[in-house]
This record gives structure tokens, sequence and C-alpha cells, in this order.
């Protein structure tokens, strides 16, 4: 299905019943990465998985930036006049998570974001090599926005107030440090911290991070 929401078509599709719940993906992925889980949460919760803008089936742009992103989800939320949805963000989907809801405190019910940054020191080096390896071979500006971008800052962490709940694999690409920062930083979150894995293992084509937000949240 396709909405126009910010300006630009974006894709999604849409399981399920009960509470409204949204899965946001990852960089260079689509929504179909969450096609286990969402079935499994599809049973509690009416599960809506966008493409977002650059990204699968969505609307293709010149350039991405995560405010942009964050934007598209606060008026894809509005135009399908869901209520208080509980809002799930994988890694840039994450980061847009934690911009929405500093921007817009009232808007969700719940937040979960899993190996989201702060900013692009929040990478692994050997990591941030690649991406920018991928970028000079690619021109993509998926790598590159992940060179530049985002900057989100303490005060904006602070702001959030809408319960909070923060994971990463114990591997992750994302530096364990600035993970915690995160959980530390937004008043009440709490940090969960899956052992023996990388960035993606418990969340892509998997049941086990629907078992999280389940573990986590009323239904």
């Amino acid at each position: 299905m396709y909405i126009e929401a910010n300006g630009i078509k974006i894709y999604y599709e849409k399981y399920g019943s009960g509470a409204p719940l949204i899965m946001c993906h990852c960089n260079s992925m689509t929504h179909k990465i969450f096609d286990r889980a969402a079935k499994e949460l599809s049973k509690y919760f009416t599960v809506y998985c966008p493409d977002t803008r650059g990204h699968g089936k969505s609307e293709k742009v010149k350039t991405l930036h995560y405010d942009d992103m964050a934007r598209d989800i606060y008026c894809f939320i509005n135009e399908l006049g869901l209520e208080k949805p509980i809002f799930y963000g994988f890694s840039d989907g994450g980061i847009s998570g934690l911009i929405l809801a500093s921007k817009y405190p009232d808007l969700l019910s719940r937040l979960i974001v899993s190996g989201a940054s702060l900013n692009p020191d929040s990478t692994k080096d050997n990591m941030m090599k690649f991406f920018k390896f991928r970028s000079h071979i690619d021109r993509s500006d998926k790598m590159t926005l992940m060179l530049r971008e985002p900057d989100i800052t303490d005060e904006m962490l602070k702001s959030i107030s809408v319960p909070t709940f923060v994971t990463a694999g114990e591997r992750d690409l994302i530096k364990l440090e600035h993970t915690k920062h995160i959980a530390e930083t937004i008043p009440g979150a709490k940090l969960k911290i899956f052992p023996k894995t990388g960035h993606t293992g418990y969340i892509m084509y998997s049941t086990k991070i629907a078992d999280y937000i389940l573990s986590v949240i009323e239904h």
C-alpha cells in the first residue's frame, strides 16, 4: 500500500489488528527484514512496516537526511490517524525514532530502538572505513548518510518523555558506550544487550526481536 507523507510516496505493509505498532528498518534494507517478527507481533498489534524514503518501493530522493525520515514517520502517523502508536526502529530506524520522540513528545506511547547511533563517532572504526569505501565505490547516498549524520545531542535525549527501551548486540557495530549513554540519558529508559550477537543477528528475519517487544510491552 502507498500513502503520501511529507510530500513523498511511502510504501508500507499492514498486518494484524489491535494497538498500532510501527517497525522501521535499517539502512539499505526494506520492511521485509521484519517479515517473521511482524507475523508474530500481528497476533497482538496492528503492525505497520514502511519502506523509508529512498528504500524499497518508497519514493526515491536526491539526498537522505535523518530529520526528513523522522518527519516522514510523523506525517505517516498523522495521515493514517494512528493514536499513540508504539514505535520500533532498528539502526537508521532507531535514529529516526530518537529524533521523532524528541521533537514530538506526545506522539508515541512507547519507543524501542535497536543499534541506534548518536553521531558518526558512535560506529566502530572498522565499519566506518567500510562505509567510506562503499560510499566511494557505489556513490551511494545511503552510505554517505552514515558518514555525516546523525547529530543527536544529550538535550534531545533528555527531552524524550515516552517510555523507552534501548537494545544492542554484544558485538554490535555501534560502540557499547554509546548505546549505554543513550539509555542512561533518556529519563527512565531500559537497556538490553543481547549476548553473543552483532548488529543484525537478533533482528533481521528473526522472531527474537518480536519476543523482546512482547516482553516489554503490555498486550
